[in-house]
């Protein structure tokens, strides 16, 4: 995906985007757990309330993606122009997209490890994060590891990260992963019960982006069958999804 939103209608032009990030990635939606310091410094970065680079990492599913498309979201909010660059989806094309972006309030890189076989993008990051220190600009990125242990062969551009506040994103506890996908229900409006969510934290992969789009699945079956999301309904509504 990847999203813009900016008062200034250049940058949408550039980049010809016409898509945003995913709403559904908010601070009301993200149970901070042992991350709360992550998700302190992400607030404030949204609320244009701190200036300076943030990187995080961390595991699959520890929610890097959703804490900076929820700092997109709310510095957006705020009227700010914000740019949502996830570099899975970017990479194959040409780095050019990140020029004259310095005037932009917020960039969000996602997918930083995707850069590690393409050096013109290193270099066009690179370029691009001192333009936007220059400008005063907030720069949010994210990856699977440490700086130095992304891969990337630019040593300017590591040098730089490793000058950012990096935080690293923990996996929540059990208590906490409850507490998470119940949230992630209520707010769809879905009834699930405490053995329903134990049972789907036990069997499914534990991903944030995962868990919406099952939690979508679950209202649709739910809805079509006129059915509770008890346990066994729920082992075969997944049963019949891994069996297509």
């Amino acid at each position: 995906m990847v999203g813009t939103k900016s008062n200034d209608r250049r940058y949408g032009r550039q980049l010809a985007l016409d898509f945003r990030w995913d709403e559904r990635f908010d601070f009301a939606g993200f149970v901070g757990g042992p991350n709360a310091e992550a998700v302190a410094a992400l607030k404030a970065v949204g609320k244009g309330d701190r200036r300076y680079v943030v990187y995080l990492y961390g595991e699959s599913g520890v929610g890097k993606s959703h804490l900076l498309q929820a700092a997109c979201s709310e510095a957006s909010t705020r009227g700010r122009a914000v740019v949502y660059l996830p570099l899975a989806q970017l990479v194959k094309r040409s780095p050019r997209l990140l020029q004259e972006l310095e005037g932009v309030d917020v960039v969000a890189f996602d997918d930083l490890d995707c850069l590690t076989e393409a050096s013109e993008w290193q270099q066009a990051t690179f370029h691009l994060f001192n333009r936007l220190h220059d400008a005063g600009r907030e720069l949010l990125l994210a990856g699977p590891r440490r700086p130095a242990r992304l891969g990337l062969t630019l040593p300017d551009l590591v040098s730089r990260l490793q000058g950012a506040l990096v935080l690293r994103l923990e996996q929540l506890g059990d208590e906490d992963n409850v507490l998470a996908l119940q949230r992630r229900a209520q707010r769809r409006g879905l009834e699930l019960p405490r053995e329903t969510v134990r049972y789907l934290l036990n069997h499914c992969r534990r991903d944030t982006g995962y868990f919406f789009y099952l939690l979508d699945e679950l209202d649709a079956a739910s809805l079509q069958a006129q059915r509770r999301l008890t346990v066994p309904f729920v082992k075969k509504v997944l049963a019949e999804a891994n069996n297509d």
